[in-house]
């Protein structure tokens, strides 16, 4: 048990380290609730898509009085998220009253645009589909693919990052990293009828562009090249612009801000690009040449452990029946 001494240390340690560190001077701030802006994001979802995501799918249709209670409730919540995030920046101009109206007007603009961004996510699940032949139907596409979470989240957070929100488009991207393996920033810039394919270890950064019907396999990377002072890299555009009708397959790496794939374009998987590729080409890795050997007349298959390993077990085999990377 803490003694009396020891509780003091750590309170005049917390207090020192309060002092010393902008981040900790304004405790009694609060900030933006996490779990309040995934409900929110759920409440949207709900809204967007009717049926798929409540039990009482009737509450969210258009012309019903709840739905019309529902769009009030988001509005209301999200308002109040907003300004919580805008007292949150320690500005010293912050006025409650100018924050509170602003947070109003955002909120209500945002609300207004829900109709466009189900638009923009329809398209999304088109794509999704024609270019998927493991889809069923569009409905599966909706409620199991995490690809079309990321991209719903994304989309949402976007609008509201194009209205200067602070703090709340990071958080509903990053919680669909953390459910989905997916990273898009909710600054980058991408057009309609989206398509990612599995879709773990994607990360889209903040100065991307991506044009309209691009593909993108697992692991792709569109990021920025690395300075030793990354702050100098701030509001600058860092990272590729991606055009129209391209594909990116699995775990390529496309780098830099002024690195352009050209419409139509098709880049190979795991192809590390920092230049620019002209429209209507294909670029591909050459593949590795692997050769084997085998003996397998020799190998004892219910005795050897190493059978289908590589040269490292080879010392401990002794019935010669590795796969080599050489002849």
């Amino acid at each position: 048990m803490l003694d009396d001494s020891s509780i003091d240390r750590i309170k005049e340690g917390f207090k020192e380290n309060q002092e010393n560190n902008p981040l900790l001077s304004h405790p009694e701030h609060r900030i933006p609730e996490l779990q309040v802006v995934i409900e929110i994001l759920r409440y949207i979802r709900s809204v967007i898509f009717p049926g798929f995501y409540s039990n009482e799918a009737s509450h969210y249709r258009p012309l019903s009085t709840n739905f019309y209670a529902s769009l009030n409730q988001i509005n209301c919540a999200l308002t109040e998220q907003i300004v919580l995030a805008c007292r949150s920046q320690n500005d010293p101009d912050y006025s409650e009253d100018a924050t509170i109206n602003a947070a109003n007007e955002i909120s209500r603009s945002f609300m207004e645009k829900l109709p466009e961004l189900q638009k923009k996510l329809l398209l999304d699940i088109e794509a999704i589909f024609l270019g998927d032949p493991a889809a069923k139907s569009r409905a599966e596409i909706l409620i199991s693919y995490p690809s079309l979470q990321a991209i719903f989240i994304y989309r949402i957070a976007h609008e509201l990052w194009q209205s200067e929100v602070p703090l709340i488009p990071r958080m509903m991207t990053e919680y669909a990293h953390r459910i989905t393996g997916i990273e898009i920033h909710p600054g980058a810039k991408i057009g309609e009828s989206f398509f990612i394919d599995h879709g773990t270890g994607v990360v889209i950064g903040e100065t991307s562009i991506v044009g309209k019907h691009v593909k993108i396999y697992q692991g792709v990377t569109l990021g920025a090249r690395s300075l030793s002072d990354g702050r100098k890299l701030v509001n600058i555009k860092r990272h590729p612009t991606i055009g129209d009708y391209v594909t990116l397959y699995a775990n390529c790496s496309i780098l830099g801000g002024d690195t352009v794939i050209g419409d139509h374009s098709v880049i190979g998987g795991g192809a590390f690009i920092t230049k620019s590729i002209p429209p209507c080409t294909s670029v591909m890795v050459r593949a590795s040449e692997l050769s084997m050997r085998t003996n397998s007349e020799k190998c004892p298959k219910d005795d050897c452990d190493h059978s289908v390993q590589w040269d490292a077990c080879h010392e401990e085999c002794e019935n010669e029946c590795v796969l080599s990377a050489e002849d």
